[in-house]
């Protein structure tokens, strides 16, 4: 879902680009809010990456 959200975001970032220039409040904006959801993915694969799994091989 997030990933979905990100791709989403970075359309609208890009038509924002095209349509009102890159420094546009619009586009910056949608930047720092894709930026963000980057962030959120980001720290999620580090939190998967680092929990201690839950197998125990001992009997």
């Amino acid at each position: 879902m997030l990933a979905l959200t990100i791709e989403l975001k970075r359309k609208q970032m890009i038509h924002y680009a095209k349509e009102y220039g890159f420094t546009a409040s619009e586009t910056v904006q949608c930047s720092q809010e894709l930026d963000a959801l980057l962030n959120k993915q980001w720290e999620q694969q580090l939190l998967s990456i680092h929990q201690p799994n839950n197998y125990s091989f001992a009997q």
